[in-house]
């Protein structure tokens, strides 16, 4: 799945995986993460998520990153906000508050910018890649996060035979099989929503669960 994949379906407005509302489930379960006040918070894929906004309204900073620059233009446009820019080897940085989103691939990130995030948010990242990309991303991005950081995991579980994705089903099998030799994890809650996404029924789907996640980095 290449980059041009996600610029092409935010150029033709095909971005059914945006909420409109904030994440119930991250107003339920963030508190229970245990992230300190003010934690720098990473949200990988972040697209124009109003989560962003949640987090920061609760003193967190926030360092997002999405590669489509019509998503990024969305977010600060659809708040209001008029974002100062600045290019580094990251990717162009639009900040505004508490928010910082960088315009660029994740996998691109700094060393040093990752190293600094106390927490991590991850709504709809894993479950946007492929089998390979999803191994990738978890060595290259989550790897390269500090011991001692804490995160919220959310992935969809359906029969992949059903459908094609993204968004991908991702079994608990493999979730631990990709995060449990370096973090630690606990399943907070698995939620059947299949009568809450007609999509996925006209898709052919027939079983449908959303997954949470906490975990803490060794």
């Amino acid at each position: 799945m290449e980059p041009e994949f996600w610029l092409q379906r935010w150029r033709e407005g095909r971005t059914g995986f945006h909420r409109d509302a904030v994440m119930p489930l991250l107003e339920k379960h963030w508190p229970r993460l245990g992230a300190a006040d003010g934690a720098p918070v990473f949200v990988p894929l972040a697209g124009k998520t109003l989560d962003m906004h949640w987090l920061a309204a609760r003193g967190h900073g926030v360092l997002g990153c999405e590669l489509s620059p019509l998503a990024v233009e969305a977010f600060f446009a659809e708040a209001g906000l008029a974002p100062e820019q600045e290019r580094d080897a990251d990717g162009l940085h639009h900040r505004a508050g508490r928010i910082d989103l960088v315009e660029g691939d994740v996998f691109a990130l700094a060393d040093a910018t990752l190293a600094r995030m106390q927490a991590v948010y991850d709504r709809a990242a894993l479950i946007a890649l492929p089998t390979a990309l999803r191994r990738r991303y978890a060595s290259q991005v989550y790897g390269r996060l500090p011991r001692g950081c804490r995160g919220l995991l959310i992935t969809l579980e359906y029969p992949q035979e059903q459908m094609q994705g993204p968004p991908f089903s991702v079994a608990e099998t493999e979730v631990r099989g990709l995060f449990a030799a370096d973090w630690e994890m606990e399943l907070l809650e698995r939620r059947d929503i299949l009568a809450q996404e007609p999509r996925f029924v006209a898709d052919g789907v027939t079983a449908l669960a959303t997954a949470v996640y906490r975990l803490r980095r060794r």
